[in-house]
């Protein structure tokens, strides 16, 4: 893939990473599903860490191996704090059991969390990808 199709390829991530952090916002405002909010919340982690790993040219095909790879090539590597991974982890963790597994519901209060922790978790990365400090 040439440079400039990578460049949109992680501009593109961004605005999708971009959009569901905004319907998470949205739903977070209108009360709606504690669900929905944390749904919305891992898939702008999600595609933020696709648009690094474009960068990188490393995309995994399963959500597993985009987690992992983060992890090995960003936050193993020190370019990214545990942290980071650790709040990229939950919220995967937190979907999965949300969308697949009968659990107790979550309040608003958790999903305002994961919320919080995708924003910062975009931020950081259109930061890195952009150049600027972090």
């Amino acid at each position: 893939m040439k440079p400039e199709e990578i460049d949109i390829l992680i501009k593109y991530r961004l605005e999708q990473a971009r959009a569901a952090l905004d319907d998470a916002k949205y739903l977070f405002d209108g009360n709606r599903s504690p669900q929905s909010i944390v749904n919305r919340s891992y898939y702008a982690m999600f595609y933020a860490a696709l648009a690094l790993l474009q960068k990188i040219s490393k995309v995994p095909s399963k959500h597993s191996g985009v987690i992992s790879l983060f992890d090995k090539e960003f936050v193993m590597k020190g370019i990214f704090a545990k942290d980071l991974s650790k709040d990229f982890h939950k919220a995967f963790e937190l979907r999965q059991t949300i969308d697949y597994k009968i659990i107790k519901p979550i309040t608003q209060d958790r999903a305002k969390e994961i919320w919080n922790k995708a924003g910062y978790f975009l931020q950081d990365i259109e930061r890195y990808l952009l150049g600027l400090p972090r």
